[in-house]
């Protein structure tokens, strides 16, 4: 990608944020969802920045992209999920998976801040393992009808399509395989609710919703019938490349808050900053910022060389255990530097109404959505010792 271009969607993001910022605050200690998030994005037109220009995208190549990231994780973790589930494994799997068809219908106007967009594969009884989820689909003339619940799902209440993942009624052994669809949500047997009990993330929507032999028109099939496994799977590695590069953007703010602190906040006659074991706390945030910036850029460079070259097997393979290292590592850190952050903070840390105490509530689920820790590191030593280890094998 040109500089110049990369520099301008950088630019472009980074005043999103501070235009955002009042806003995203007070809705954060309101416990509601930040509806100015989407028509400022818009405003400054980074509702598409890995899309090519021809569908109203920004062509940022993944590097650059992950850097936008992590800019949007530095306001925090609802803030960047909103853009992981509009864009990371919203519009993604449109461009990768698509026809042009699919491509022209959904992606211009989800980039013009008119088509909110999720990925439906989560539900009640299938998180770490999706091949025990329960929907299903049946032909219907040129139609599908989809019946099933997804839960926790990132923007799930306030999208206008989602990626859902469904098996065949009535399939058993072989002709068992998921598929994915394209999944418009207007219409009486698509009902849906906000999931506003959660940890902190109070300005990003999660929702859940039940598809009750929901119609979705036949060419609105992601791929070929029985892909739905392969597709999501490949989707998962551009999400979690997202929850890496928001994690570091964590770290970053968490060390910036925690610098300031540390000059402005004096005990025992000294800024706090001049104490050893507060200064210990500064080192080991640096310490996570630098180490996950490091792996989220090789994750980034990873899935980029894949990008460019999707028939390439041992490139895809290489940006899965990239970006898995990453985001087990990154989401880890960025927990890390977030308490670390609090402690440096003391009892205002303790609070809703500063930034470092936003992030510790934030963060936590970064170790869990997109591939749990503990999936993380068996995906990460499969990869070392090979399928035949394969835990689940």
């Amino acid at each position: 990608m040109h500089q110049a271009v990369s520099q301008a969607v950088l630019a472009d993001v980074d005043a999103f944020c501070r235009e955002l910022r009042p806003v995203e605050e007070l809705c954060y200690v309101e416990h509601r969802y930040n509806d100015q998030t989407i028509p400022l994005a818009k405003k400054h037109n980074i509702l598409g920045i890995p899309l090519p220009e021809k569908y109203g995208g920004r062509g940022a190549d993944a590097v650059t992209y992950a850097k936008c990231l992590a800019r949007l994780g530095r306001e925090g973790t609802g803030l960047r999920t909103f853009f992981s589930g509009q864009t990371s494994i919203g519009q993604y799997p449109i461009l990768k998976y698509g026809n042009e068809d699919q491509r022209q219908r959904y992606l211009p106007a989800s980039t013009r801040g008119e088509c909110t967009l999720a990925f439906g594969l989560t539900e009640p009884e299938a998180g770490s393992n999706p091949l025990e989820m329960t929907s299903t689909y049946r032909r219907d003339g040129d139609r599908f009808l989809l019946s099933g619940v997804k839960y926790l799902i990132s923007n799930g209440a306030i999208a206008d399509a989602v990626i859902v993942f469904a098996y065949p009624e009535g399939k058993e052994g072989p002709e068992r395989r998921m598929s994915a669809f394209i999944v418009d949500t207007q219409g009486e047997t698509f009902e849906r609710e906000d999931m506003p009990a959660k940890l902190g993330m109070f300005t990003a929507n999660t929702g859940m919703f039940q598809m009750n032999e929901h119609p979705v028109r036949g060419d609105n099939l992601l791929g070929a019938e029985g892909e739905g496994f392969r597709i999501a799977m490949g989707v998962l590695i551009s999400g979690r490349l997202s929850v890496a590069a928001g994690c570091l953007g964590v770290i970053e703010d968490c060390l910036e808050e925690s610098l300031n602190w540390c000059k402005e906040r004096s005990q025992h006659g000294k800024p706090i900053g001049k104490h050893q074991l507060v200064q210990a706390h500064l080192a080991h945030i640096e310490m996570d910022r630098a180490a996950s910036a490091l792996m989220v850029e090789n994750a980034a460079q990873a899935k980029q060389a894949s990008d460019e070259n999707p028939s390439d097997k041992a490139l895809l393979a290489e940006a899965d255990l990239r970006v898995a290292e990453a985001k087990f590592f990154a989401s880890n850190a960025a927990w890390d530097a977030a308490d670390r952050a609090v402690q440096i903070y003391g009892g205002r840390g303790w609070s809703e109404l500063y930034r470092v105490g936003r992030h510790l509530q934030d963060v936590r689920v970064c170790r869990i959505y997109e591939g749990t820790d503990e999936i993380m590191q068996l995906k990460i030593a499969t990869a070392l010792l090979g399928k035949d280890y394969a835990a689940f094998s």
